[in-house]
C-alpha cells in the first residue's frame, strides 16, 4: 500500500485514498521478533499515520541476534529496506544468560518458517546509541513502542540524562496488573526478562503508557478471525498464515485457546488509538529478586500513606485498565488486511 500513501513533504502528513489528513507520529519499535511482534511490525508499516525511523533488537522471543535477523527480514518482506536496524544488548543490565521463549516462536522466531537470510544488515550503531540519537534529532517528537524486554531502552535513560525528558512517549508492552503473570503467577515475560531495566523505565520520569498482559489477553484473534487474514488479499496474508499457525497451536496447548492473544499488536493499537482504552495513573515499581522477580505493582493513590516508601517521589505512568476488544480486533484486522 506505500505506493498509495501521500506524505506531505512539509508537514509530515499522510493520507490514503477514501481518508482524511492525518498527522504522522514518528515511532522506534524496540523488539524481539517473534511472531506476535512481526505482526505488529507489519501493522505499523501499513499504517499511515506512523512514520517508522528504524527497529532495534531485544532478546526475549528469540537472542538479540535472531532478532536482529528478523527485523531485516520482516524490513525486506514489508519493502521497507532502507529503515535502518540497530542491535541491543545480548543481555539484561545484570548481564547473565537471557530467558528465550523459542518453545512459543520457534527455534527461528518466526514459527519455523525458516527463511532465507537477509539481504540488508544492522547498522553499526548500538540500539542505545540509536534510540539517543533519534530523540535527540527529534525531541519531544519521537516515540517508542517496547515490544521486549526494557534493556535497550533503560540504558538509553542511563546514556543520556535528558533522554526520559526528550523522548515522546514510550509505551511499553509489559506486566500484569492485579492479574496472574504468564512466566509464573507473580510476573509477565517481558519485564521478567530484565526486571532491573523495566524499573529503571518506569522510574525514569518519561511519558509511560504500559500495557499490560491483564489487557491483551481480553483481545482474542479467533481461528476464524486467521483464516480471514490468511485468505484475504493483503500482500502479507501468505506469511502471517505460516507464521500464526505456530503460534495458535502453541496457544491451544498451552492456555486452552482456539485462535491467539496478539500482545504486540494490541500495544501498537495503544499507540495509534489510545482511544481504544482506559487508563488509571500511578506510580509502578518492579520486584527485582525473590520469588516475585518481574511483578509490577502500582500505587494507585488510594490512600495516603503516612511516611514514604519505595513508591514515594517518582512520576505516575498510564496503565491501560479496560480495553474495547471488539473495536482493537478491527483495527488489527483493517491493516493486516490491507493490500
Amino acid at each position: 500500500m506505500e505506493n498509495e500513501m501521500t506524505v506531505g513533504a512539509s508537514n509530515g502528513e499522510a493520507f490514503l485514498p477514501g481518508f482524511p489528513f492525518v498527522k504522522t507520529e514518528k515511532l522506534i519499535i524496540d523488539t524481539d521478533p517473534g511472531i506476535d511482534d512481526s505482526m505488529a511490525i507489519l501493522m505499523a508499516f501499513q499504517a499511515p499515520e506512523v512514520e517508522v525511523l528504524g527497529l532495534t533488537t531485544i532478546f526475549g522471543n528469540v537472542t538479540t541476534e535472531d532478532a536482529t535477523r528478523n527485523a531485516l527480514l520482516l524490513c525486506e518482506i514489508a519493502e521497507r529496506p532502507g529503515v535502518p536496524v540497530a542491535e541491543g544488548s545480548p543481555e539484561p543490565l545484570k548481564g547473565g544468560k537471557p530467558r528465550i521463549a523459542d518453545f512459543v516462536h520457534g527455534p527461528d522466531g518466526l514459527g519455523n518458517t525458516c527463511l532465507p537470510p537477509p539481504k540488508a544488515k544492522n547498522i553499526e550503531k548500538t540500539a542505545a546509541e540509536f534510540l539517543v540519537d533519534k530523540v535527540s534529532e527529534f525531541p519531544g517528537e519521537v516515540s517508542v513502542l517496547a515490544l521486549g524486554p526494557l534493556t535497550n531502552v533503560a540504558m538509553a535513560i542511563k546514556r543520556d540524562s535528558s533522554f526520559a525528558t526528550k523522548v515522546k512517549k514510550v509505551v511499553v508492552l509489559g506486566g500484569s496488573f492485579f492479574a496472574l503473570g504468564n512466566v509464573n503467577p507473580a510476573a509477565e515475560a517481558n519485564i521478567y526478562g530484565d526486571p532491573e531495566a523495566a524499573d529503571v523505565v518506569f522510574t525514569s520520569g518519561a511519558n509511560i503508557v504500559v500495557v499490560g498482559i491483564n489487557i491483551t489477553t481480553q483481545v482474542k484473534l479467533t481461528d476464524e478471525d486467521l483464516l480471514d487474514i490468511k485468505q484475504s488479499k493483503a500482500k502479507h496474508a501468505k506469511f502471517l498464515g505460516d507464521i500464526c499457525s505456530f503460534y495458535r497451536n502453541w496457544h491451544v496447548k498451552s492456555d486452552g485457546v482456539y485462535g491467539i492473544f496478539p500482545h504486540d499488536p494490541v500495544s501498537f493499537v495503544a499507540f495509534v488509538r489510545p482511544d481504544l482504552f482506559t487508563y488509571k495513573t500511578g506510580v509502578v515499581r518492579v520486584e527485582t529478586q525473590g520469588i516475585c522477580t518481574g511483578h509490577t505493582l502500582m500505587d494507585q493513590g488510594l490512600k495516603k500513606w503516612n511516611s514514604s516508601n519505595p513508591w514515594s517521589d517518582y512520576s505516575p505512568v498510564s496503565v491501560a485498565w479496560t480495553v474495547d476488544a471488539e473495536g482493537v480486533v478491527d483495527y488489527i484486522k483493517r491493516l493486516l488486511m490491507k493490500y
